[in-house]
């Protein structure tokens, strides 16, 4: 700590950003803490604590961002900690694949001149009800990382999403592994329904085309011609979802297999910030939200109205610009319209759960985070870490178990 107690050099243009000594020294201890219990840390959570410590210090001026964060870590030898993961490994026929789909797209936007808002793309996001968090904040040089979860890895559920090339976004839809609805009072602005399997089968297919593709500009009365773009699950292939397709006035354009990362818009640019905002959104939850236990003293989860409530909450809050920019990253837009932002071009758009001030302060540093949801039933008592900040919304689909 001792470049931490180093006077800021005169003419230093950021003041908010300079070392504090006291406040350091107890965030420090804070993280050890936190890890020493098994706890995951990150960067966000360590922002959020050291602006909760600030005020709790009465120390002014101090925004606690992440050039601080960065410096702080140094300072005091933390890292961050990642497990790896494989790419989709793409095909060896890929750009003739790439050069066929991208084609057949444009032919029929062309030829019918379908209109972004008619351009539609949806796929499905598979969640569990517990966060094996993948890397947390740890002291440079320790041999094992350790990290809790609760216990409901394998308890599932999925949520589909939908977008338009102009950066519409559809509502949600969400589907329970259950035989019968939830009988709690859900959100508006979202479609609740049950499916045993809690994954994407035909019947939830025609469901979705039904409920929620019908509700794209002018898809109640098919004027518009449209264009469908999804992957090549057996589920939207069948003849009765084909059938149906084509009474709405739309092409189906399948995506080839291994290619989805190359041509499916949520895949590219949207998927991963919507469940970094899940994260965060749970994370709040543990920290800040009300809480009742069992007998034996622990946690119930969170209720699913309550987690459908993140879930509209992060869809809707999502940027426009992130959508378009991943439909042009596609290429099946040829260019990104002026004046759209996405979210990695505006913190204030990432950071639609918080209010005021505190909202501007952070940005997530989790976007390269695998995320897999929520606890299911019951969570660790003791799970008490600061919270981390939810970010965004766009359509979107859920199914639950």
């Amino acid at each position: 700590m001792e470049e931490a107690r180093k006077q800021a050099p005169a003419g230093q243009e950021n003041a908010a950003e300079f070392p504090r000594p006291e406040l350091e020294e107890r965030l420090e201890r804070w993280i050890i803490e936190q890890r020493t219990s098994g706890r995951s840390v990150s960067t966000v959570t360590i922002r959020l604590k050291a602006v909760s410590l600030a005020e709790e210090m009465n120390i002014e001026h101090f925004q606690g961002g992440p050039s601080w964060c960065f410096r702080f870590m140094k300072r005091c030898h933390f890292s961050i900690r990642t497990r790896t993961t494989v790419a989709q490994q793409l095909p060896a026929d890929y750009k003739e694949k790439l050069a066929i789909f991208r084609s057949y797209c444009s032919k029929h936007i062309g030829d019918k001149n379908i209109q972004p808002s008619h351009i539609t793309n949806m796929d499905e996001v598979p969640l569990t009800f517990d966060i094996p968090v993948s890397h947390t904040v740890e002291k440079k040089g320790t041999s094992t990382v350790a990290i809790r979860t609760m216990g409901h890895e394998k308890s599932s559920f999925t949520v589909v999403l939908g977008c338009h090339a102009n950066g519409q976004k559809l509502p949600p839809m969400v589907i329970s592994k259950r035989k019968t609805l939830p009988k709690e009072k859900f959100p508006a602005g979202i479609i609740i329904k049950a499916n045993e399997k809690g994954w994407m089968d035909e019947e939830m297919m025609k469901e979705w085309l039904r409920e929620v593709y019908v509700r794209r500009p002018g898809g109640f009365f098919h004027a518009s011609p449209s264009l469908l773009i999804c992957d090549s699950m057996r589920a939207r292939l069948t003849a009765d979802v084909k059938k149906l397709v084509k009474q709405m006035n739309c092409e189906l354009a399948v995506i080839p297999g291994g290619l989805t990362k190359e041509q499916q818009p949520l895949d590219i640019g949207v998927n991963r910030p919507f469940k970094v905002r899940l994260r965060a959104a749970w994370e709040r939850w543990m920290t800040d939200g009300d809480h009742s236990f069992t007998k034996s003293g622990r946690q119930r989860r969170a209720s699913y109205a309550t987690i459908c409530q993140w879930i509209v909450d992060a869809w809707a809050n999502m940027s426009a610009g992130t959508v378009v920019r991943a439909f042009a990253k596609a290429g099946i837009i040829s260019e990104e319209p002026h004046g759209t932002e996405s979210d990695s071009d505006s913190e204030e758009s990432e950071l639609g759960m918080f209010d005021g001030d505190l909202a501007q302060l952070f940005n997530s540093d989790t976007e390269d985070e695998d995320f897999d949801g929520f606890d299911d039933k019951n969570v660790s008592t003791k799970l008490c870490f600061a919270p981390a900040l939810f970010l965004n919304t766009h359509t979107c689909m859920l199914v639950c178990c």
